[in-house]
């Protein structure tokens, strides 16, 4: 009764796959490069692209669990073999952005969104976590503050309820190993709403050093960002963090609604990472 992990190489792919193989749940982990997974001693590994559908019969043999990343390409054909090969359950790590207008149109949602209707169609038995901001995208913070430059934002009192990614994937094994979040879709977020600025102010406490917030235009930022990622994604991120100043984040489903133990705070999870933020 084999649990796949698809996107083992991530934080959470990673967190999922040792919290199975700890309490002896047969794992595979796969990706497109599977010589370059690190995964715990006895786990197994495969290889698996989504657009590459001859990579789909051994990384499903025996497998009766998905955890899946949101990829659209070859979302179609992976559902058909994985109905062909018997996997009676996927969870799905999906978005909260989904469930917003236009998520049809939107460039962030709309991945997670065709992933999530494939799978509704394909008649699998699914849980959707869609997760909220990840404590993990203060990562893009990591080069100004080590270099004691100013953190550049256009909208610093944008409010967000991140969450931490071992709360996700402590769900997601619970998800995986139990039955009280089969067939459900959740909405995942931290326990408290920080904006940006709040979240800065924690980490320069954790760091004890200070660090400075500079406000750019609407513009600017989009122009920064486009160097990163598309221009339709950045406008969408933009778009919004814009809309997220109205107002305190909402605070979805959490460890502690659903697993009956406290979240992890953005402090734990900046106290965890703080060597990221060293000065360089």
């Amino acid at each position: 009764m084999t649990v796949l992990i698809t996107g083992a190489r991530g934080k959470v792919g990673r967190a999922v796959t040792s919290r199975l193989h700890g309490t002896g749940v047969p794992v595979r982990a796969a990706g497109a490069h599977p010589a370059e997974l690190t995964v715990p001693a006895g786990v197994e590994i495969a290889e698996l692209v989504l657009d590459r559908p001859e990579t789909f019969p051994a990384a499903l043999d025996g497998v009766r669990q998905v955890f899946l990343y949101p990829q659209p390409a070859g979302i179609g054909a992976f559902t058909e073999a994985a109905r062909a090969a018997g996997v009676e359950h996927v969870v799905l790590l999906s978005s909260s952005s989904v469930l917003a207008p236009g998520a049809e149109t939107d460039p962030l949602a709309a991945h997670s969104l065709r992933v999530e209707q494939a799978l509704a169609a394909s008649g699998l038995p699914c849980t959707f976590l869609r997760a909220d901001a990840f404590a993990s995208n203060a990562f893009g913070w990591a080069r100004p503050i080590g270099q004691g430059l100013p953190v550049q934002l256009p909208y610093p009192d944008a409010h967000l309820a991140p969450v931490h990614p071992e709360d996700i994937a402590d769900i997601a094994a619970e998800a995986l190993t139990g039955t009280a979040l089969r067939g459900r879709a959740v909405t995942l977020t931290g326990g408290q709403s920080l904006t940006f600025r709040e979240q800065l102010a924690v980490l320069s406490e954790v760091l004890d050093r200070g660090i400075t917030v500079e406000t750019v235009t609407h513009a600017e930022a989009e122009q920064q960002m486009s160097r990163f990622m598309p221009a339709p994604m950045a406008g969408s991120l933009l778009a919004l963090w814009a809309a997220a100043c109205a107002g305190p984040a909402p605070i979805a489903e959490t460890t502690r609604t659903l697993l009956g133990r406290p979240e992890r705070t953005f402090r734990q999870w900046a106290a965890e990472n703080a060597a990221a933020f060293a000065a360089r």
